[in-house]
């Protein structure tokens, strides 16, 4: 009898989460995989999500556009953010971005007269922007040799530590103290 109730309970409590469940706007929402997504004039949206493509924004962005190992091109409007993961963000000339440019791996080129309203932000790639380009925020850019640079140095300590490992080796070896050639 216990159990009955406690499978009742979670059913009713299941049941009243996905009724209380906000519907999604499918018509003004675009999220696509391994598909672009184009903006034209005629057909604005609302956020833009894009996993391995690209999204062209020849219109209007009302939300958000985030993008997953793709492009992000603007000539025209993007009301909110503008995110790219391992990808270029690219503004035409005249073009507004209303809100934060954040680009991750990647790089961010701005073409004259580009208004952004808040923060450019750009870790771990390049920021190209004439000075007609404005930011209304901060501009933040940690460039690639911050992460890049400490991998490089690691790589060649081990690879220093590995080669002369295997040099005193060969000595030892040589020398009759080791009973096998050491591997290569």
């Amino acid at each position: 009898m216990l159990g009955i109730q406690r499978i009742l309970g979670c059913f009713l409590v299941f049941s009243a989460l996905l009724a209380a469940a906000a519907p999604a706007c499918a018509e003004e929402d675009a999220v696509q995989f391994f598909k672009d997504i184009d903006v034209t004039p005629d057909t604005p949206v609302h956020d833009a999500v894009c996993f391995f493509c690209n999204v062209h924004v020849d219109g209007q962005a009302l939300g958000d556009i985030v993008v997953f190992f793709g492009n992000i091109s603007i000539n025209g409007q993007a009301h909110h953010d503008v995110v790219s993961f391992f990808g270029h963000i690219t503004a035409a000339d005249n073009s507004s971005i209303g809100d934060d440019v954040v680009s991750f791996f990647g790089g961010v080129r701005l073409g004259e007269n580009v208004h952004i309203g808040q923060d450019l932000v750009c870790v771990f790639g390049s920021v190209r922007a004439p000075a007609s380009a404005s930011v209304g925020g901060d501009r933040v850019g940690i460039p690639w040799m911050v992460f890049y640079g400490p991998l490089i140095v690691i790589f060649l300590v081990a690879w220093v530590i590995v080669r002369e490992v295997r040099v005193l080796q060969r000595r030892r070896w040589m020398a009759g103290g080791y009973p096998y050639p050491p591997q290569r």
